[in-house]
């Protein structure tokens, strides 16, 4: 397949430069640029809420050769501002595919730029932490772009919750596809009511939810606990989401009202953050985050290692969690930071990773059958 050449140019902040060929919409945008070590998984993290403001140096120096579903999407629309690659796939070989990714970048307007060394712009990702960056296909001066780069605000205290939560509640019924028919479960009659909160909720959170026996409804990043409570739930659950945890205080005030009840609680990577803020710890922003599908988990009773998919930019300080009530309960394999958390008398527990995959490994699945668990023994 033959495509035209639209130079586009990417400058980080630092100064350094990569030149190469727009794949997807013209134009020009600033944003916090982070890697992704997965090797799969291209349409599921465009589409990913939790990339809101960022953009996405993919490290596997192929992408696209599946193309596109739109049973992949986790969203209604592409949030991540940006993907860059070494090389787009010339060819799409899927059977389900519904286009292929080049089409679909211009069908949801994402920028994207390909013949891009990701090796040696990932090492320097890990090397200066995160990025401001611009991608521009309308300027290529290299001083103009590094004064937008610099210019581009950080997302330290900035609520991207709030952007991309719904405004009005939902209820969700589709479960996780039969293994043998393809068709998705459904919610069961009797099933008990879980409320999730959406800080960027991800359509597979809700599937595996379905599927492990709740009836999810979904409520916006501003609901108070009184409104979640006059639903009258069985349990509670905090989604994953962008930015900065502290800057949602309407989440965290919320949630520090819902933990005195004896309610279930489980929190995913935000929701796991906003949890923690709630209880009196503290998160801090990491230097480079945690982005891909590889990352082992470590459960700190020794029983259980689990790969694990992983979406964030700021962790848990352990030592912020001295008198709250909470314990580390899993640890990340790679760097020890914290990656779940379980209080000590209540059915109340988080983990900092992705335990629904979309992509990655479906490992950690089992937190949704605890989760279940957990409302059990609360049910009596």
């Amino acid at each position: 397949m033959s495509r035209d050449f639209t130079p586009a140019t990417l400058v980080l902040e630092n100064g350094s430069v990569f030149r190469g060929r727009s794949v997807g919409i013209s134009g020009q945008r600033s944003f916090e640029l982070v890697f992704h070590t997965g090797m799969t998984g291209y349409q599921e993290i465009l589409t990913d809420p939790s990339y809101c403001g960022q953009a996405v140096v993919m490290t596997y120096p192929q992408i696209g050769n599946y193309g596109c579903e739109e049973a992949a999407n986790e969203s209604d629309r592409c949030w991540a501002e940006a993907m860059i690659m070494h090389q787009l796939s010339p060819i799409t070989s899927n059977w389900t595919a519904d286009c292929s990714l080049p089409e679909y970048l211009e069908n949801h307007k994402v920028m994207a730029i390909e013949d891009v060394d990701t090796r040696e712009l990932t090492l320097l990702l890990r090397e200066l932490g995160a990025q401001r960056a611009v991608l521009s296909t309308e300027c290529h001066d290299a001083d103009e772009l590094l004064k937008i780069a610099r210019g581009h605000a950080s997302l330290d205290g900035v609520d991207l919750a709030t952007k991309v939560s719904c405004t009005e509640s939902y209820a969700w019924t589709e479960g996780l596809p039969d293994s043998i028919t393809w068709e998705p479960s459904t919610v069961v009659d009797g099933a008990p009511k879980v409320v999730c909160y959406d800080f960027g909720i991800k359509r597979n959170i809700l599937r595996n939810l379905v599927s492990a026996g709740f009836a999810p409804t979904v409520v916006p990043v501003s609901t108070s606990a009184d409104e979640v409570l006059a639903l009258n739930p069985a349990g509670v659950f905090l989604s994953n989401g962008p930015g900065d945890p502290s800057a949602v205080t309407s989440a965290i005030t919320a949630v520090a009202e819902l933990v005195k009840t004896d309610l279930p609680i489980f929190g995913i990577c935000l929701g796991h953050q906003i949890l923690a803020l709630a209880m009196g710890g503290s998160t801090f922003k990491m230097k480079f985050g945690h982005h891909g599908a590889n990352h082992p988990v470590i459960a700190t009773d020794g029983k259980r290692i689990d790969i694990s998919s992983q979406n964030h930019g700021f962790a848990v300080d352990p030592d912020s969690l001295v008198g709250t009530d909470l314990a580390v309960s899993h640890t990340n394999g790679n760097d020890g930071t914290v990656a779940g958390l379980q209080h000590d008398s209540k059915p109340i527990f988080s983990v900092q990773y992705h335990p629904e995959g979309a992509p990655g490994p479906h490992d950690p699945e089992h937190l949704f059958q605890q989760f279940m668990r957990n409302l059990h023994a609360y049910l009596g």
